[in-house]
């Protein structure tokens, strides 16, 4: 006999055959859940009969899913246990190491590198006090022992599983008692009470719940691969970003040996920092200078070539920002943008050529921030319009000059956050000084061998640096 499937609704138990939005009992959205029909055969009878198996739901119990008054809760130091995972750039981002008892969400594109990056947390992590169960559903242990050679991990305290059966997870963990616990990916962990395939949306909210479920119980952390789509977000329902308590995204290109890690989601730090990494040989190597990094390479003498700043959380970051602008034969100019958005390059052009008197119309315009990285904060429209107006004048700006600032509709340039960081990052790569708003000028102390030029709009900029 083979099982069979039925549609239970949470709120009045209505049951039916297949799955609908809204139950046509109670009309209430989203309530019918899938369970399993097991036939058995009852004494005297000779043909089968269908029993639902549903488990109950558990009474409330006192202690820590009890009720607790808010002033009687008490806590360790801020909140929750850290442990270092010994990559600088990682716990960066995580906010000083993993928490214990939490679950992370780690996503990027195929072969970018996060199971490199597993491997490296065992490196630095793993010992006989410290255990670590990595669970591959997509590899074999060999093949996760050869990838490990590669990279020279040999520790003891990590054990290794190639399994899809959450069961099976479940009893491997009760026997090793890890302290952190690999799944690798979510999207082929697969809960043999549901009918439906490995990756389905079912599948993967339900093994997420269960490990979550079961970190919170034990007390162990869990890192969870999550396969993301072309688009870039995690394949499967969202529910699952908001079940984990760490978002993480890898950022890159397979053709830059750069790799970016950006929190999107933290429930113990900040989401504004990012961890910078270098793929090589011997697997992700920590930049802990990115800014130099990022100008390295940088040509000179040439036009529409400017370095700019962005923070990103506590960290000021130097980034170059290229320009072309090139007389084109056709009606209508091509704009393209990479490293930014692409709206707020067209608007930044509108603005050149209203209030500065550039003729854009008949010029196509590319504007890239070099390095692989990606720039949202509006500090970098000074420098974008200075690299469009260098390139568009074929006047090079001096390549000792960083520039910074908002750009308004007006023509203005606006007060940025954090000056004195970012002038001091430049001070501290040897620029030779930097035009910023004239708001932001009145803040800064004066640094030996330092210019600082202040400007109230794009004319006063450009007629500086130009």
């Amino acid at each position: 006999m083979t099982k069979k499937t039925r549609f239970i609704c949470e709120n009045c138990e209505h049951e039916q055959s297949k799955w609908l939005g809204r139950c046509p009992s109670c009309n209430q959205y989203n309530t019918l859940q899938e369970v399993t029909v097991k036939p058995i055969l009852p004494g005297g009878a000779g043909a089968a009969a269908d029993v639902l198996v549903r488990s109950s739901k558990p009474r409330a119990t006192s202690g820590t899913g009890g009720i607790l008054q808010l002033r009687e809760i008490s806590v360790n130091g801020d909140g929750a246990s850290r442990t270092p995972t010994g990559i600088n750039e990682l716990d960066r981002v995580l906010g000083g190491g993993i928490v214990s008892g939490s679950m992370l969400l780690l996503g990027g594109d195929p072969g970018i590198g996060k199971s490199t990056l597993l491997l490296q947390i065992c490196r630095h992590m793993a010992s006989d006090d410290f255990k670590i169960l990595y669970v591959s559903g997509e590899e074999s242990a060999a093949q996760i022992k050869m990838r490990a050679d590669r990279l020279q991990v040999d520790v003891s305290g990590c054990y290794l599983l190639a399994e899809t059966d959450i069961y099976a997870i479940r009893d491997a963990v009760n026997e090793i008692k890890p302290t952190l616990l690999f799944i690798d990916s979510i999207q082929t962990m697969r809960l043999s009470d549901l009918t439906s395939l490995p990756g389905s949306v079912t599948q993967v909210r339900e093994c997420a719940a269960f490990f979550t479920y079961l970190a919170k119980e034990t007390s162990m952390s869990v890192i969870l691969v999550g396969h993301v789509t072309k688009e870039g977000s995690f394949a499967g329902p969202r529910i699952l970003e908001h079940m984990v308590d760490t978002v993480l995204y890898f950022e890159g290109d397979d053709k830059d040996a750069c790799r970016l890690i950006r929190a999107v989601k933290n429930r113990f730090g900040s989401t504004h920092e990012i961890g910078v990494f270098e793929m090589t040989e011997q697997g992700l190597t920590a930049i802990e200078d990115p800014s130099a990094y990022m100008l390295a390479g940088r040509p000179s003498g040439v036009a529409g070539s400017v370095v700019t700043c962005s923070m990103e959380g506590t960290r000021p970051l130097l980034t170059e920002v290229q320009a072309l602008v090139t007389y084109t034969n056709f009606g209508t100019p091509r704009r393209t943008s990479t490293g930014m958005d692409y709206n707020r390059m067209v608007m930044l052009m509108a603005v050149l050529e209203k209030r500065a008197g550039y003729k854009l119309q008949n010029f196509d315009a590319y504007v890239n921030i070099a390095g692989g990285l990606r720039i949202e904060e509006p500090a970098a429209d000074a420098g974008i319009i200075a690299a469009l107006a260098s390139c568009y004048k074929e006047k090079p700006i001096h390549k000792q000059i960083m520039v910074i600032g908002e750009v308004g509709l007006a023509g203005e340039l606006r007060a940025i956050s954090r000056p004195e960081i970012r002038v001091a990052e430049a001070a501290r790569h040897g620029f030779s000084g930097c035009v910023l708003p004239a708001a932001n000028k009145k803040k800064l102390r004066t640094i030996e061998n330092f210019r600082i030029l202040a400007a109230e709009n794009i004319n006063e900029m450009l007629d500086a640096i130009l």
